[in-house]
């Protein structure tokens, strides 16, 4: 799987608009293959992502159902919710390490950096964590679930300079490619599923296994 990342002189606005400028113009990546069995509720679930120089950004839409978000704060269990998440390697070389950044449907998040087996994972600080601006279209707490149809988004800024605290980046350019995966999840509400961008050829849900990461090749 290959996903071009949109080179952007003027940054989105930052306020979860899947149609506003520039997002309308950047093509969308469809989150369509699932782990595990296939769900019953296989919620629509697409991603947009761009670059400038000192920023990664991504928007989210998902067309849900059965959608909460409990989780009180920051590093806490997001991926119980209606969650969306990004696995990426700032790198080609997977052996470099990557993180895992998952954000619930109400903005509330969990970075880590994985660097490779062996090693401990290292947990962002929340200080650190707010430093990733977000914009959703749901209220930070949805309890209790919302059963019926309803379309939700999330959009946010990762500066390169947060990740380079953590390991080596290779700035985004045209040509430069980095390795990822998108996801969207919700093991906890009433109709669980485990969605994935990349296909990942593994008997259970789970989601970190970077070697079926894809390709984000930066425009």
């Amino acid at each position: 799987m290959i996903c071009k990342v949109t080179r952007q002189i003027h940054p989105p606005k930052g306020d979860a608009g899947w149609n506003s400028a520039p997002w309308k113009e950047i093509p969308s990546e469809l989150i369509g293959n699932y782990m595990g069995r296939k769900p019953d509720h296989f919620p629509k679930a697409e991603v947009k992502i761009a670059y400038d120089d000192k920023a990664i950004f991504l928007i989210f839409r998902v067309e849900d159902r059965y959608v909460r978000a409990v989780a009180p704060e920051h590093q806490g269990n997001v991926w119980e919710d209606s969650c969306v998440e990004f696995f990426f390697t700032p790198d080609s070389d997977l052996s470099k390490g990557y993180f895992n950044l998952e954000i619930n449907c109400g903005g509330t998040m969990l970075f880590h950096f994985q660097p490779g087996a062996g090693k401990e994972r290292i947990v962002v600080p929340k200080d650190e964590c707010r430093k990733i601006k977000r914009a959703h279209s749901l209220p930070a707490i949805v309890d209790p679930e919302i059963e019926e149809p309803v379309t939700w988004t999330v959009e946010y800024r990762i500066p390169l300079a947060l990740l380079e605290k953590y390991c080596e980046v290779i700035t985004p350019a045209p040509r430069v490619e980095w390795r990822g995966n998108f996801y969207k999840c919700a093991d906890k509400t009433s109709h669980p599923h485990w969605l994935t961008w990349s296909p990942v050829d593994f008997p259970r849900p789970n989601f970190h296994l970077p070697q079926y990461f894809g390709t984000l090749e930066f425009e």
